[in-house]
């Protein structure tokens, strides 16, 4: 008979080591030498499991750690697809081009960021997804920002995180309904809660996109005879009409009435498929590669058409989109999950997180303690759900103790994780907006001002005791504290 392996807990420098070794494989490999992220992410978990073997883990258990974490993800891989379908079937039917079309004629310059941002989470909000929002209204904003010589990485900061605005506070975004979720508060209460720290976040966010925008734009200095030349070539591809907008109305409709996200997105590639074909003639075939592959302007076989008359800008903006195009950020996903499972199952998280509650005695501290747990796990992770899972669950008494509503968790856990996972490079966002908007974290994490600002709030108010909620139930040695 085989010798019985006796469990037990990781040690708090074992736990750690996890993330230290991720840290330095990620940020040597890809931050310095460019490989891949994928593989680098399967050497992490292969050190993780290691670590697992050490504390008495069989492989089937880890196995099974990482199939359950990829399993819980695999709705937000079905919006992935959906999202690729959508950019593929929406520049078909002349959606994403209209909106690029109109928008160089009506937005100025010395407003754009403000406008992306508003806009973006407008959308955001009604959809309640950031990667939805931002493959749509998103995409169209930035050919605009190309045209109107806005730096890339500056549009792409206002849409993200016009985008992520939405997401975190719409009542239809995932994030939003598991944060109080596993805290166990009402969602709208969880929502009212958030805007304390969301809204002066966003007011901030946007006069800087004024002041920016009015200092650099002011004088409307924009190359009209380049704008002219695009609209012109998109007149040669495409006939607009205002059947064109049908795509974007299914969204909103899905959206009102609560629809599933994917299914209302699927619908509205298929209304996508029909405007193109009645509207530019494009074949049924065509519509269906669009999906799949993407778009490409060897579809359009107009009589007016001129394929050697069309820039490379125009290119860039139209040959996109199709299921195809998310397999890398799905790949990422799945070897993410396989880290991430692995450190969980072995146990590396709860420790590290029982050691820093151990120290804990004031509010500020804790919810500094919430932050941080959160960031460490969305860095580590590459995905929000995980973050708000496991620092929720494993904190949710200390708060009770402490005299706190809950809420005050479920908010730090959505400022903490929802808005900082766009600033993870091999994160599912960070590679998701690298591949839909075309830029990096690095290029747009310092304009996407309310993203992180939102942390600095909630510092601020754990500090000074604003907009901290308390229960009436308050244990005698903590109501000191909480007058401190």
């Amino acid at each position: 008979m085989g010798k019985v392996r006796v469990k037990r807990k990781p040690t708090l420098f074992e736990a750690i080591s996890c993330l230290v070794f991720m840290g330095l494989v990620i940020g040597i490999g890809f931050g310095i030498f460019g490989i891949g992220i994928q593989i680098l992410l399967v050497i992490s978990a292969a050190y993780a499991a290691f670590i697992g073997w050490r504390v008495g883990l069989t492989w089937d258990e880890m196995e099974k750690g990482v199939s359950t974490r990829i399993g819980n993800v695999m709705p937000a891989v079905f919006i992935l697809f959906a999202v690729g379908i959508v950019i593929g079937s929406w520049v078909y039917a002349g959606t994403v081009p209209m909106l690029i079309y109109y928008g160089l004629k009506i937005i100025s310059p010395a407003f754009f960021l403000v406008t992306a941002f508003i806009i973006v989470a407008v959308v955001s909000t009604a959809t309640g997804t950031a990667w939805g929002s931002t493959a749509t209204a998103g995409v169209a904003l930035m050919g605009i920002a190309a045209q109107l010589n806005i730096p890339l990485g500056m549009a792409a900061g206002a849409v993200i995180a016009g985008g992520v605005f939405g997401d975190k506070l719409s009542p239809l975004s995932d994030t939003t309904n598991l944060a109080p979720l596993v805290c166990e508060v009402n969602l709208f209460d969880h929502i009212k809660h958030m805007l304390y720290t969301t809204i002066p976040a966003s007011l901030i966010g946007i006069i800087v996109y004024m002041i920016v925008g009015q200092q650099m734009y002011g004088n409307e200095n924009v190359d009209i005879a380049a704008i002219k030349t695009l609209t012109g070539e998109l007149d040669s591809i495409y006939n607009w009409n205002v059947f064109m907008c049908l795509p974007f109305l299914v969204i909103f409709w899905g959206a009102f009435y609560k629809k599933p996200t994917v299914p209302v997105m699927l619908l509205s590639s298929v209304v996508a498929l029909i405007v193109g074909m009645l509207s530019n003639s494009f074949s049924f075939t065509d519509g269906l590669q669009a999906m799949v592959s993407g778009f490409n302007l060897s579809m359009v076989h107009s009589a007016n058409f001129d394929a050697s008359a069309i820039s490379e800008t125009v290119l860039k903006l139209l040959n996109r989109g199709g299921i195809f195009s998310m397999t890398t950020i799905a790949v990422t996903i799945i070897c993410g999950y396989a880290f991430a499972g692995i450190v969980e199952v072995a146990g590396c998280l709860e420790v590290i997180l029982e050691s820093f509650y151990s120290k804990v005695e004031k509010v500020w501290q804790l919810i500094g303690v919430t932050i941080a747990g959160s960031v460490a796990l969305v860095f580590t992770a590459g995905v929000a759900s995980i973050s708000i899972i496991m620092v929720g669950t494993l904190l949710k008494d200390a708060y009770n103790k402490m005299g706190l509503d809950r809420k005050n968790l479920s908010r730090t856990l959505e400022d903490a994780g929802t808005m900082i996972l766009p600033f993870v490079p091999w994160g599912v966002s960070g590679i998701y907006y690298l591949e839909v908007l075309g830029v990096g974290v690095g290029n747009y994490w310092m304009w996407a001002i309310p993203c992180y600002l939102c942390i600095v709030f909630a510092m601020i108010f754990g500090f000074t005791g604003f907009s901290i909620a308390k229960t009436d139930k308050t244990d005698a040695k903590v109501k000191s504290v909480l007058v401190r």
